[in-house]
């Protein structure tokens, strides 16, 4: 296994000089590289990032359960045996397929109803490094995952609720095997070890981490989640457990924050209609706004597709120089409309009333002319139906760091879930709750409000539209993805359930995976496995290590400023294949797939 921290946050404040992002902050770090097997199963399959997810969803699938129940009991696993990356103390996106319609769901968290565009400000109202807002109370955000997967759980659901919870209620009351990547971010996380509650449950006396392979209990979270399978979602947004929350939060020595009990009671998760477009003789489907997620990796393709190759875009395990160029343009020119456009779609109003006016044909053939041989001086966001690119734009690049996790699950019925859960940074806020009433542990709460804007007014003036305000959803880069093979007159077929992990390269990293197997025919596990790579809205990213001197060469001679980084994907993909699924997982984490 090989073990290499990069300062990711460097690579992202590269790209904006006004992201509130510094040297200091590490996310959700690398843990090594390892080799995995391209899985095959003949029936069903989850693909999750921690092999105890994925057992406790494959069993709900043995026990006659859906692809629905599954997701729900292999992500209260992830919650206690990942719980730097996702837990019922943050949000999430869901897409369903029940063989006939996508449904998608949105469980971002809202933000406190006393809260105000001043939220990331200091007292000379400069926006603060990102640190000073993320650790604490002040960025908690209402979780919503509960109540998400409660609302999909009534639609789709086969099995009883509390029957989900029963894998990880049995987990964290016996305990289980600490991994080598949860060890190593303890072991670096030192704003972790000044919550007393986090520090009593994952460090020894010595102020050392819990060591690998050690066994983990966390009582406090099996009767936390005993509760909520009696008394379902509510019981986290009502009553002792509401109070407990909102008393940390608050109650926080250095940086408390404005939730409420009334916010977490009025919470509500959403079903919205999933965005969908076509793409070569596929149609692609994710999730709107708050998401950007399958706005960016629609423009991608889009913009790719229209984009001339100068040879062979990919050999052996690597994409070529021009292929990176192309791609890396595509993805500037995507992300400077995420910053221009995109928010909570409650609170602000699409290009030309409907946010697939980004995907059009015509307004894509526009932006695809703005891409030549050489790297682009500036990415500037256009105007569908009126300006290819607005030079001078003004964009601040949000600070989304990716401590997130992804589940892609098929049933024997043909039901399909992509899940993408989050709690922002790195073990989130760095502060667990724990109802005090002498067990311990607890959960971790979210820091998504730090997905805001920081500036609620970028330089030239103009109302940010991610500037937080009461009640706003942040905006979010998650994007959970389904891509279904059509023709005229035939019926819809499901053919790959995608999504990843990683803060705001997100739509990087499924975008690639769709190119690379719908485009190129690489196997899943080939395609999650290949090198990372794109741009945000500056410099050129490429994981480190994984590209030839001669390609960086070829790259910095065409314009590119190249920034080598740690790109620490975590893709899980699902593709059809005549005797079944295909299933991959990505070998920058611990994820596996499980099934039959």
């Amino acid at each position: 296994m090989r073990f290499a921290f990069a300062a990711f946050a460097l690579a992202l404040a590269a790209c904006s000089a006004s992201a509130p992002l510094g040297p200091a902050l590490q996310p959700e770090g690398a843990s090594g590289v390892s080799d995995k097997a391209l899985g095959h199963f003949t029936r069903e399959a989850v693909v999750a990032a921690h092999p105890l997810a994925a057992e406790a969803g494959a069993r709900m699938l043995r026990e006659g359960g859906s692809a629905l129940d599954a997701a729900v009991a292999a992500q209260m696993v992830l919650g206690l045996v990942e719980p730097q990356s996702s837990g019922i103390g943050g949000g999430a996106f869901l897409l369903h397929w029940d063989g006939a319609r996508v449904r998608a769901y949105d469980g971002r968290e809202t933000a406190p109803a006393s809260v105000d565009d001043t939220l990331f400000l200091d007292a000379r109202a400069a926006p603060l490094a990102f640190a000073a807002a993320a650790i604490g109370g002040r960025a908690v955000g209402v979780p919503g995952l509960l109540r998400m997967l409660e609302l999909a759980h009534r639609a789709h659901g086969r099995l009883p609720w509390a029957r989900l919870f029963e894998p990880a209620i049995t987990l964290a009351e016996d305990g289980f095997a600490v991994g080598p990547r949860l060890a190593l971010l303890l072991e670096g996380d030192a704003a972790l070890r000044r919550d007393p509650l986090a520090r009593a449950l994952y460090y020894r006396a010595d102020g050392s981490a819990v060591a690998v392979g050690s066994r983990l209990r966390n009582p406090e979270y099996a009767a936390l989640l005993r509760l909520i399978a009696r008394q379902g979602a509510s019981a986290l947004y009502e009553g002792p457990v509401a109070v407990a929350i909102v008393n940390a939060v608050r109650g926080h020595t250095d940086n408390p924050g404005r939730l409420a009990v009334a916010d977490l009671a009025a919470y509500r998760a959403l079903e919205r209609e999933p965005l969908c477009h076509d793409w070569r003789r596929f149609r692609i489907c994710g999730m709107p706004p708050p998401s950007s997620g399958a706005l960016v990796v629609g423009q991608i393709l889009g913009v790719l597709e229209r984009l001339p190759a100068r040879g062979p875009e990919h050999s052996q395990d690597t994409p070529s120089a021009d292929f990176v160029h192309r791609f890396s343009q595509a993805a500037r020119l995507a992300y400077a409309d995420r910053e221009h456009h995109v928010a909570d779609p409650d609170r602000s109003t699409a290009p030309l009333g409907r946010w697939d006016s980004l995907l059009d044909a015509d307004y894509l053939d526009a932006r695809a002319r703005l891409i030549g041989p050489n790297a682009l001086r500036e990415a500037a966001p256009g105007q569908p139906g009126r300006s290819a690119a607005e030079p001078g734009a003004v964009r601040a690049l949000s600070a989304e760091l990716p401590a997130t996790t992804h589940l892609s699950i098929v049933d024997a019925a043909g039901n399909a879930v992509a899940l993408t859960s989050s709690i922002e940074a790195q073990f989130g806020a760095r502060l667990m709750v724990n109802r005090g009433v002498g067990l311990a542990g607890g959960f971790l709460l979210n820091n998504q409000l730090t997905d805001f804007s920081f500036a609620p007014r970028t330089a030239d003036g103009a109302t940010a539209a991610n500037r937080a305000e009461p009640g706003k959803r942040p905006r979010s880069s998650m994007a959970p993805t389904f891509a279904f093979e059509h023709a005229a007159r035939a019926p819809v077929r499901l053919v790959l359930v995608a999504g990843s992990p990683g803060g705001v390269p997100i739509p990087l990293y499924v975008a690639k995976t769709l190119w690379a197997t719908l485009a190129w025919g690489l196997d899943v596990q080939a395609a999650v496995a290949l090198p990372n790579f794109g741009a945000l809205t500056g410099p050129t990213l490429l994981e480190a290590g994984r590209f030839s001197r001669t390609d960086v060469a070829e790259l910095r001679a065409r314009g590119h400023s190249v920034v080598e980084t740690a790109l620490t994907s975590g893709a899980h993909l699902l593709r059809r294949e005549a005797t079944g699924w295909q299933a991959g997982a990505d070998p920058r984490r611990e994820g596996v797939a499980a099934g039959r």
